[in-house]
């Protein structure tokens, strides 16, 4: 079953017949299952060929493709323009470890010039913004660094991922690949190919080039496309299938031949073959003019629909579709056709971007591993992996992104923090009805049903990831709080999050006696040690990063101020410059005031940086492991490539 708020992100998908262009179809009370009832669909999507462009879909569908095209997702990648970034190119700078970055223009173009603590001296045209719902990343091609000439020096098709981010939260320059977890970066430098690493997902491009390698095998040479199932466990996995070798031969000649210039190439005829071939060519080949459209458009989502603009009686796809193959589930899910308007299929919709794991940091939640074997990886722990996480969850085969979520625009953080309040239980209830009553909600949770503890999404999807923003946002692998594996695998325990004065032997203790649980002590205790510790405290000691993190600004937003100390002392010590930035954010919240603190200096000048902040920080340099100079086994090494992380 759909649930009802889904409707919107079908609405563009079930409109029977073109609506006049001032006028956006209503779906208001329309009965999904009923329209779905015997439609007729594309029958191809993935091609090159299937594909119109968003312009097409402005014929019927004005006001909708007027929201999307003003919507931070569709704006996802930009050629640089006036008031397009909203960087400050007017000279400001960042230093980084003896490399300095100056923002500037030149004949009225944005320019990025590097002075490295060598002498090195490169600058950089921009000439793409990446992103700008939380920071702005960019994209760019080397110049000379004296004077005001903007001449191009190599290969102008080798775009640079450049190197510093800026974000919105605190209108701050940041090393660029810093929002996630990577360890120390030696300076500033300008590296990774924009067309080669990031594109798929920031723009339009046929779904066939994003299954390339799903078709080329294990293992297949990287490039700009991945798909979610080999980070799922495998009864979770959707596969694909050729069902006519001769025809996917073609279709990969065609896209071989367009991208590298020319006329349909010839590929080799077996499947894992010809899907390589498809793989070295887009990553050798690939170009901004390969795009369907630049940034999200319709078809993203909506899959191509060529076939629909033709004819809006044939209804566009979420599911892939081709004569030639399929995407269907494994034996976990289910065999046979899968619904184009259902919500696995939305769902693998959102997760081919939405599935990111992110950097080479070893962890997920779960206690699971991020190349974990034969132990399938948990959940993401930090930002764009909400869509994966849903598919780890049964309520992903329901519920979909959109019940909660605007598919056509910037959500309203109103209505987001309407749905975690029990006004919002409806979402859930749709499914789980016989919890819909007060009594029944009371029995289930054992909190009071008109208080937070009455929220459903606060128990079942709680904020413990590492947002763009310093905000912590909701874990998207709907689960119980109290489940074994969450429990005896995870610091904190969730529980904690909001009871967060509470030791973890209390916490365990309150939920055997309500809800009959049983967990391993020697688990737990392997976990916290002495199990009467306060839960978080234990975490932002001896967790790992992505926990300490979530701890660390629990205890801050609660105000625990007797846990600044600890926190103060993560700040100092790990290895991790993301979770640095946020424990940093967590003092500042719990001193009151901002604390400048070069964060990215060694351990004793962080440590020396927070007691002049707070004379009460002065211990968080008091080292109990030799602080991050001697960087865990956890931390992964310094990279110069930003091709997987963020």
């Amino acid at each position: 079953m759909v649930p009802a708020l889904a409707l919107a992100f079908i609405a563009v998908a079930l409109v029977p017949a073109c609506a006049p262009a001032t006028r956006s179809p209503s779906l208001a009370g329309l009965d999904t299952a009923g329209a779905r009832a015997g439609a007729r669909y594309v029958r191809s999507n993935i091609t090159r060929d299937d594909y119109a462009g968003s312009a097409a879909c402005g014929a019927c569908h004005a006001d909708v493709v007027a929201r999307w095209r003003a919507s931070p997702m569709h704006r996802m990648t930009r050629d640089i323009g006036p008031a397009v970034a909203q960087a400050p190119f007017a000279g400001a700078s960042l230093s980084f470890k003896g490399d300095t970055l100056r923002l500037a223009m030149r004949a009225g173009r944005p320019v990025m010039e590097l002075t490295t603590k060598t002498g090195e001296q490169h600058a950089y045209l921009v000439k793409r913004v990446i992103g700008g719902r939380y920071r702005e990343d960019f994209a760019g091609v080397e110049v000379p660094f004296a004077g005001a000439s903007t001449q191009e020096v190599g290969d102008p098709r080798h775009e640079l991922i450049l190197p510093v981010s800026y974000v919105y939260e605190g209108q701050e320059l940041r090393p660029k690949g810093y929002s996630v977890m990577v360890g120390e970066r030696p300076g500033l430098h300008a590296g990774g190919v924009w067309n080669e690493t990031c594109v798929f997902c920031h723009n339009t491009v046929p779904w066939l080039d994003t299954a390339l390698g799903a078709m080329a095998g294990p293992r297949a040479p990287g490039y700009q496309g991945v798909m979610v199932d080999r980070t799922l466990p495998a009864e979770r996995r959707w596969s694909v299938r050729v069902r006519d070798e001769k025809a996917l031969q073609m279709a990969v000649g065609r896209e071989v031949g367009f991208v590298s210039g020319g006329a349909t190439s010839a590929v080799p005829p077996r499947v894992t073959e010809a899907a390589r071939a498809g793989v070295v060519a887009l990553r050798e080949s690939f170009q901004a003019q390969h795009f369907v459209e630049e940034g999200i458009g319709c078809e993203s989502c909506h899959g191509g629909s060529r076939e629909h603009v033709d004819n809006p009686h044939v209804l566009p796809s979420f599911a892939a579709r081709a004569p030639f193959l399929t995407y269907a589930p494994g034996q976990g899910e289910g065999d046979g056709e899968v619904d184009p308007g259902g919500a696995p299929a939305q769902n693998r919709v959102c997760a081919r971007c939405h599935q990111v794991l992110f950097s080479r940091y070893p962890y997920t939640w779960e206690g699971g591993l991020r190349r974990g074997g034969a132990q399938a990886p948990g959940g993401s722990s930090i930002t764009s992996g909400e869509a994966r996480d849903l598919l780890l969850s049964n309520c992903g085969r329901a519920l979909t992104c959109t019940t909660c979520h605007d598919p056509h625009g910037a959500d309203d953080p109103a209505r987001l923090s309407a749905l975690a309040t029990p006004a919002g239980n409806h979402v859930c209830t749709t499914c789980h009805a016989p919890l819909a009553s007060a009594p029944a909600l009371a029995r289930h949770a054992h909190h009071d049903p008109n208080g937070a503890g009455g929220s459903c999404i606060a128990c079942h999807m709680p904020q413990k990831n590492t947002g763009l923003g310093y905000a912590l946002t909701r874990y998207h692998r709907l689960g119980s709080p109290i489940a074994t594996e969450r429990v005896e695998r995870d610091r904190p325990l969730e529980c904690a999050l909001c009871h967060a004065d509470a030791s973890v032997r209390k916490l365990v203790g309150d939920i055997q006696r309500l809800w009959g649980k049983t967990y391993d002590a020697q688990a737990l205790q392997r976990l916290y040690g002495d199990l009467d510790r306060n839960a978080l405290l234990a975490t932002v000691q001896d967790g790992r990063a992505h926990e300490q993190i979530a701890a660390a600004t629990a205890l801050s937003n609660r105000g625990i101020k007797a846990a600044t100390p600890e926190v103060a002392h993560f700040v100092a010590s790990s290895a991790f410059p993301l979770a640095r930035r946020w424990g940093l954010k967590a003092v500042e919240r719990l001193v009151g005031h901002p604390c400048p603190v070069d964060i990215d200096g060694v351990p004793s000048d962080v440590a020396a940086g927070l007691a002049r902040c707070d004379p009460g920080l002065a211990r968080s340099g008091a080292a109990r492991n030799e602080g991050r100079n001697a960087a865990p086994s956890s931390a992964p090494s310094s990279s110069t490539s930003d091709s997987d992380d963020d």
